[in-house]
């Protein structure tokens, strides 16, 4: 069953490489109702160019700590609630592609309960870990690459 979970991150990693070098798109485009429905059920990537990246997050467990050099992090919390850490020191950290890494956890950081309707910013350089999911959580995320 972890195997699934696995092969999704596996899929949009690469996706992100091949998609992230293109320009942003010249026309307006719209993730319709039914397309964003789908993506929060299943937590997938929606578009990836060299500026932004936008995705629909969906957690049932806490998240693995993680530090983007030059991603900013906007998340919009749609349902559920967890508890969020930001900033401190990422523990045993380990580089998980160019300009990213992960650990096993994040020591000295600042936790928050996050609920629907709160929006998260987290600077591109700052740890941030979903520790704690109360249940299931979906977000909107918008990465903005600088």
């Amino acid at each position: 069953m972890k195997l699934i979970p696995v092969l999704v991150l596996i899929a949009f990693a690469t996706a992100r490489l091949a998609v992230a070098a293109d320009a942003p798109p010249k026309e307006p485009y719209l993730l319709d109702h039914a397309k964003m429905a789908d993506a929060f059920a299943k937590g997938l990537p929606l578009a990836a160019n060299s500026s932004y990246k936008i995705q629909a997050g969906h957690r049932v467990m806490a998240g693995i700590p993680e530090v983007h050099e030059h991603d900013t992090d906007i998340l919009y919390i749609v349902d559920g609630s967890a508890t969020f850490v930001t900033g401190g020191n990422v523990v045993e950290p380990k580089a998980s592609g160019p300009s990213e890494v992960r650990g096993k956890e994040i020591a000295g950081g600042v936790e928050r309960k996050l609920v629907k309707g709160d929006v998260m910013v987290i600077p591109s350089g700052v740890p941030h870990w979903f520790k704690e999911v109360n249940g299931t959580i979906n977000y909107f995320v918008v990465k903005v690459t600088k």
